[in-house]
């Protein structure tokens, strides 16, 4: 046989064998996407398991695209929240940074995802948007909404049942991130001629050696102040709300002419909550976003049970709550944009511009942006303690 033939057939092999291996290069793609999360709170546990679910049911279906989740705990704090995103950026080579369950901590990253370009989704959103916010960080996309909604709610409430005189109670922190919704509630109570006799600001949990006794002297401090027995929480953690409600109930303050009202972000883990808490709190009225039970919710609540219930053996409850849901639908933001985009996926200004344009029901409601925050403001109801609604 010809040699000059066999050594076109070789070189003709080779080129078939190296544009194939080009083409399984180019059909592989990889998108690292990095998380910011506190993956000791039940929050956190709840977003880390619905976005592993989310990677994984897409890199099941996609042929010629991968997810790669990259988690980082900033331990609660912002400072920390900005390092990690800092490590995502230059080590992961993340395209995407999605995570930030705290303003303080989601203006950070920000800063960081405006000066590499990465874009940022938080699950954050302020009280109230800072003006220029898009303009500041142009890279940030809020899967919030602001507290003006749930604020309305919660003195439509007051104004449904004629309470005229409301205390306010909140746990402090060092950035005071509830003075956006404490104004925020004070405007929403005066439109319906209610205002707020007294504000019970509760020391920070973590800098307490005695809670219990913190707790006392402040109810003690309460009822010599105000007559007024209509409550309203709008921030705590979980210890503090433990000790608040055990020691409000024991000096009388639960129950009987007494009402409670709780803000959503106290709602959302009450499911969490053990028996002996929950009876501290009977009576006590909850906000909460509502969210469909449809089919899909329906498959993704079976498979996030049985994998929260094998990872965190310790946790009382398995049920998903609006947190696990928009966490998981924040990787369906991400699939959406770079399934659009194709190959073209190079420039983060098209990959902000198309999560940007995003437009699909959710399993936590309609997912759209406007001004860089979601666009549709959450449904809420008001519920009892034990889950039923009003």
């Amino acid at each position: 046989m010809n040699p000059c033939f066999l050594l076109s057939v070789f070189i003709s092999f080779l080129l078939i064998l190296s544009n194939g291996v080009e083409a399984a290069a180019s059909t592989n793609k990889v998108t690292n996407i990095g998380a910011i999360i506190d993956g000791n709170s039940r929050t956190g546990k709840e977003e880390k398991t619905a976005m592993e679910i989310a990677v994984q049911n897409f890199n099941d279906i996609s042929r010629n695209h991968k997810l790669s989740l990259h988690f980082k705990n900033p331990q609660a704090d912002p400072l920390q929240a900005a390092y990690a995103a800092q490590e995502l950026i230059k080590e992961k080579k993340v395209e995407v940074i999605i995570g930030m369950d705290k303003w303080e901590e989601a203006s950070l990253v920000a800063n960081i995802g405006t000066q590499s370009q990465v874009p940022i989704l938080s699950f954050a959103a302020p009280a109230r948007t800072p003006i220029l916010t898009s303009l500041r960080w142009p890279f940030l996309i809020r899967m919030a909404s602001d507290g003006s909604e749930q604020m309305r709610c919660i003195a439509a409430l007051v104004h449904s049942y004629n309470w005229r005189r409301v205390v306010v109670v909140y746990e402090d922190d060092v950035y005071g991130r509830e003075s956006g919704n404490l104004a925020l509630l004070t405007e929403a109570l005066q439109e319906v001629g209610s205002d707020i006799d007294y504000r019970l600001v509760l020391p920070q949990f973590s800098f307490l050696t005695y809670p219990k006794d913190a707790v006392q002297d402040e109810l003690i401090n309460l009822q010599n102040q105000t007559e007024s027995r209509v409550f309203i929480v709008l921030q705590s953690s979980l210890p503090m709300l433990t000790n608040l409600f055990g020691e409000a109930k024991k000096a009388g303050l639960v129950g009987n002419d007494s009402v409670w009202i709780v803000a959503n972000s106290i709602t959302s883990f009450l499911d969490s909550l053990d028996n002996s808490v929950i009876s501290s709190m009977e009576g006590t009225l909850g906000i909460k976003t509502y969210y469909s039970s449809n089919r899909p919710y329906k498959k993704f609540e079976a498979l996030f049970q049985k994998i929260f219930k094998s990872e965190y053996v310790d946790e009382n409850n398995f049920q998903p709550g609006i947190q696990a849901l928009r966490a998981y639908d924040s990787i369906g933001v991400i699939t959406q944009a770079i399934e659009k985009l194709g190959s073209n996926t190079t420039s983060p200004k098209m990959i902000l511009n198309s999560l940007l344009e995003s437009d699909f029901i959710g399993l936590s409601g309609r997912i759209r942006f406007k001004d860089g925050m979601l666009s549709d403001a959450p449904t809420l109801r008001v519920v009892n303690v034990v889950g039923e609604e009003i």
